[in-house]
């Protein structure tokens, strides 16, 4: 689905979120490629899983289209800094929630890109009929936990010893839903 624009001024710097676009995809091929490699609280290493600009066209193009998607991107000085998605399913019995995932270049990090590409999906999750939306955490980011809850979402359950980081020690992954208020 495509959402309309919104411009922030948070800290001295000015930034937009709006809807990915397929120009964007060489873009969020290498944006999403940094930002593996800069921090251990997403799922993947730099370079794993990779998506190339043909992958992510066809992202960007289904998540346009299918009405329980949103692909949006955060754009500063026409650089993209960050994305986020609400991913949702086609089967009957998930129909009414999606998941989102979040990242955002860590020299960007304390200028509410997050926060704001979260709150753009909640409320369109909101204005769209999407009644549950869940997301997954590193139990270590503690930022994120205490902002997800701030913004209506609950911990739901916990995976124990879901990941191995770079010390060789196992993590737990903390699973969070928020229901539509």
């Amino acid at each position: 689905m495509i959402i309309n624009k919104h411009d922030f001024f948070v800290k001295g710097l000015h930034y937009t979120i709006r809807s990915a676009t397929e120009e964007d995809a060489k873009a969020l091929s290498q944006l999403r490629l940094q930002i593996d490699g800069e921090t251990e609280n997403l799922d993947r290493e730099k370079g794993e899983a990779f998506i190339d600009e043909d992958g992510f066209k066809g992202i960007i193009k289904e998540d346009s289209e299918k009405p329980r998607n949103l692909f949006l991107v955060a754009e500063t000085d026409q650089r993209l800094v960050g994305f986020s998605r609400c991913e949702g399913s086609d089967l009957k019995r998930f129909s009414h929630k999606v998941e989102f995932g979040v990242c955002v270049l860590k020299e960007f990090w304390g200028f509410a890109i997050g926060t704001n590409l979260l709150k753009e999906s909640i409320e369109w999750a909101d204005s769209n009929g999407i009644k549950k939306m869940t997301l997954n955490v590193l139990e270590t980011n503690d930022k994120a936990v205490a902002l997800y809850q701030r913004l209506g979402f609950e911990i739901e359950g916990i995976l124990r010893n879901d990941k191995i980081l770079s010390d060789g020690k196992f993590y737990n992954t903390i699973v969070m839903g928020r229901l539509e208020k």
